[in-house]
């Protein structure tokens, strides 16, 4: 691998190929950049899952100002304002630069944008492509523009393993691939490799997908924000699909309501109804299966049969499982969908490391806050991969630097994270079940085992929320139900989350758990 590694030495190196990963590389063109991608180009990201569509504020009677507000509302006091403000006013760039690489966007008779209503919106202004096939759209245009760039080399089929250092800042990329591991000399990474749902039984993720980017920048010694916040979506199609259907927030928005197995329609006494915040309607539909109920979407008056051409992936994945949505209810329960925490970085994408920047879901900006406004996230995808490229094409290429010699560890097996973040770290946590978590986890986070890197992820997500004695957005606790006066924020390494977790095993209620 060395001729491999000698090619493509000193090339700015993106990890991923989401949404925000391919933005990054066509916007770095004409400079040379390397690729890096798990699966093939587009496959395997959340980003080509996402059904609702992207947030918007470009009709007549809506502005930055209205889209702003909604967005600090729905996060709960953990909005960063001024990058929230920054990312939302490049909208109508990054709307332009999608459509610039081929994206079209679903309009109306008279060619305006068509813009559909979701939850804690106070206007419609979410557009689509393709119905509710607008991620798959979008990436399809990024990877065709990134097929034929002539400064981008895609290597597919390869995963990262680690990020190298040297004197703290990024020296190369430890990758393992079809033919074995490799070393990639750089001295500029930028990340985007996305979410953490593949730690959950029950998620709307690609089943893989274990918040790499955290785990590697995170080890290479970055600080991590917020941690505790991972967003479950409330209407993932429960049947035994792996992972689980996703059936979009914009169906609710067309009108459909949810309802228990006694037909009570259980959320129209909360403000907003089924248009609530997404951490109520998780919360309130984790209710109703926890007393041994069930809930369902109705969509049968609001759709009908226009549900088909309104929803083609939707009725499809509900076809897959017998259910007709015009004329049958359809069973739905909570999933883990997103996570707002992740590697903290500035508004260009830098992070605390020299040489690394992270985008896109692995990253945590501050736009999201404690529980992400619908259709936020690939607006966000797409800016700030345009803002991290336009930043590093902006300056002087580091000079190379001294790549150190690390064997790469074992591909990571998720199974025993899985059970122990779908027990303890779901909707609802509390101090015995974070408590059980943090000693369960912490021995495999330490190990060289497959185990490791899900686990040091995991572990964070529990350090922080046991931290977190609140109930605040998408982080819930039942034994602290109420949210405290002051809104903060916590920031903290590797090394400061492995001291928590150690100092918060040796507690007499963690010794029980």
């Amino acid at each position: 691998m060395t001729a491999l590694s000698d090619r493509f030495a000193g090339r700015v190196a993106v990890v991923g190929s989401g949404i925000a990963g391919l933005v990054t590389a066509l916007t770095l063109a004409p400079q040379p950049v390397v690729l890096v991608t798990r699966a093939d180009l587009g496959a395997e990201s959340s980003s080509g899952w996402a059904q609702g569509g992207i947030a918007a504020a470009l009709g007549p009677d809506d502005s930055t100002d209205l889209h702003l507000a909604d967005t600090l509302a729905a996060g709960d006091g953990l909005c960063d304002e001024a990058a929230t403000r920054a990312i939302l006013s490049e909208t109508h760039s990054a709307v332009a630069m999608l459509e610039r690489f081929g994206a079209r966007f679903d309009r109306t008779a008279n060619g305006a944008l068509q813009f559909g209503l979701e939850a804690a919106h106070s206007r419609k202004r979410i557009i689509h492509a393709n119905g509710d096939g607008t991620g798959a759209a979008i990436v399809r245009a990024l990877v065709a523009a990134v097929r034929i760039c002539p400064s981008i080399t895609a290597l597919e089929g390869v995963e990262v393993r680690r990020l190298l250092t040297t004197d703290g800042a990024i020296s190369g990329l430890l990758c393992a691939g079809p033919d074995g591991a490799f070393t990639l000399p750089t001295a500029r990474v930028v990340l985007a490799t996305g979410g953490l749902g593949g730690l959950y039984g029950a998620s709307t993720n690609p089943a893989g997908n274990f918040g790499q980017g955290v785990m590697l920048a995170a080890r290479a010694g970055a600080e991590l924000r917020d941690m505790e916040f991972v967003q479950f979506h409330p209407t993932a199609l429960a049947t035994p699909r792996r992972p689980l259907g996703l059936i979009s927030e914009a169906v609710r928005g067309e009108g459909a309501i949810l309802v228990n197995e006694k037909g009570e329609r259980f959320m129209s006494g909360t403000q907003g109804a089924e248009l609530a915040p997404r951490d109520v309607v998780a919360r309130a539909i984790g209710g109703q299966i926890a007393r041994g109920g069930k809930v369902y979407l109705d969509a049968r008056q609001a759709l009908g049969d226009r549900f088909e051409s309104r929803f083609p992936l939707i009725h499809a994945l509900c076809a897959e499982a017998g259910i007709d949505p015009a004329r049958d209810l359809i069973p739905v329960r909570p999933a883990a969908h997103y996570h707002m925490g992740g590697v903290a970085t500035d508004v260009a994408g830098r992070s605390s490391i020299e040489g690394l920047w992270v985008v896109g879901e692995a990253a945590c900006t501050g736009l999201h806050g404690a529980n992400r406004l619908a259709s936020n996230s690939l607006l966000e995808g797409t800016v700030m991969g345009l803002r991290a490229a336009q930043e590093i094409g902006g300056s002087a290429a580091p000079k190379a630097r001294a790549v150190p010699e690390v064997a790469p560890g074992p591909a990571p097996d998720l199974r025993k994270v899985r059970e122990i973040a779908s027990r303890d770290l779901s909707v609802v946590r509390d101090q015995t079940g974070l408590d059980r978590a943090i000693v369960s986890l912490l021995p495999l986070a330490t190990g060289a085992g497959p185990s490791a890197d899900p686990a040091l992820v995991a572990l964070s997500i529990a350090v922080f929320a046991r931290l977190r004695e609140e109930s605040r957005g998408a982080h819930a606790r039942s034994d602290f139900p109420t949210r405290h006066e002051k809104a903060e924020r916590r920031t903290m390494t590797l090394t400061a989350v492995l001291d928590a977790a150690r100092a918060l095993n040796t507690h007499p209620l963690a010794q029980s758990a």
